[in-house]
């Protein structure tokens, strides 16, 4: 088994247990990010309140609006970008080394070569993946009233009137989410907010170099303190995943919002607040309507899920790999004893 499909099946198993973790908060996390609305509520509701509403109103279901989708497109995203980023990684370390066999560099990877290695894995992830997220974004922000509410008595109207236009008697799936895309804009409607995703990649590129850099100093201090022992605890993996990814979401949050914007549901309402024709459109909209504030919604939220979520990938993946390459040894090690 290569390297690269470790790191990827890994990868995969880590996005899976993070995204089952912290699911609840990307679903309040997205609502907030694709709410229109520029009124201003007299008190804005915490991350828990407002969980605490949708599950009062809705059900403890919603919170968790998409989770199958999410769970394969969490997979198939870690899988392919860890995938793609291990022999990405692979090839700029076989030109370090190159370059220092002919004088130059010390023969290690370099902060700039990490943010491109990072930037490629995520461009193709973005292109392969982004149908998914798509439907994920759509079944997050469906909204629903149980039959014993009341909608003028609902926090939920009164915070979100547009999306509740869009609501539907009969259960909303996955399948509805697709169809609901397709009739909208037809195949690509599932490439939605795909240049702000793909101007996101910076976002995970940051991530990494972070990651990557404070892990390096880290193994060289601990290498130079116990004589030759560069080893990390899974502790230490989970505390740089999240100081990384607190550096990444902090600088490219607007980002995200816009995204979110663009992916979820459009309605021609005759409010053109709420339509976006693209990313330069959701944009200057948004500047006008809602000020640049309206760029952070819910970034409190997303600090909380994404920084969570990075922590226990990165913890989870490294165990994985270090597993799997233990049992690879181990598995080597009694072929060749075993006599023939």
């Amino acid at each position: 088994m290569s390297d690269a499909l470790i790191n990827g099946l890994a990868g995969a198993g880590g996005g899976i247990i993070a995204q089952l973790i912290t699911y609840p908060l990307q679903t309040v996390n997205t609502r907030q990010q694709t709410e229109r609305d520029p009124k201003k509520e007299k008190r804005k509701l915490s991350t828990i309140e407002q969980m605490c509403q949708v599950v009062k109103h809705e059900g403890w279901e919603r919170l968790y609006g998409g989770l199958m989708p999410s769970l394969v497109g969490t997979a198939a995203s870690q899988g392919v970008y860890y995938y793609f980023y291990q022999i990405f990684r692979d090839k700029a370390e076989a030109i370090a080394l190159e370059r220092k066999i002919k004088g130059f560099g010390d023969g290690t990877v370099g902060m700039f070569s990490s943010l491109v290695v990072a930037a490629l894995s995520g461009c193709v992830n973005v292109l392969l993946t982004n149908p998914i997220w798509v439907v994920v974004t759509r079944m997050q922000t469906h909204r629903k009233v149980s039959k014993k509410s009341q909608p003028s008595h609902s926090l939920l109207v009164a915070t979100d009137k547009t999306i509740l236009d869009a609501i539907e008697p009969s259960p909303y799936g996955t399948n509805h989410a697709i169809q609901e895309v397709y009739g909208e804009a037809g195949v690509w409607g599932f490439w939605k907010g795909v240049l702000p995703t793909l101007i996101m990649v910076s976002n995970p590129s940051i991530q990494f170099m972070l990651y990557e850099t404070m892990l390096k100093k880290l193994k060289k201090q601990r290498s130079l303190n116990k004589k030759g022992s560069n080893g990390v605890t899974a502790w230490e993996i989970f505390l740089l995943g999240a100081l990384a990814k607190l550096g990444a979401t902090v600088v490219t949050y607007p980002l995200l919002v816009v995204k979110s914007r663009l992916q979820a549901k459009q309605l021609k309402t005759g409010d053109k607040r709420h339509h976006y024709e693209g990313t330069l459109d959701a944009i200057l909209k948004m500047i006008r309507y809602e000020g640049f504030y309206g760029f952070y919604k819910g970034m409190s939220t997303k600090i909380a899920q994404s920084v969570l979520a990075a922590a226990v990938l990165f913890m989870v993946k490294e165990e994985l790999v270090r597993g799997a390459r233990l049992l690879l040894t181990k598995g080597g090690t009694n072929a060749r004893l075993k006599p023939s």
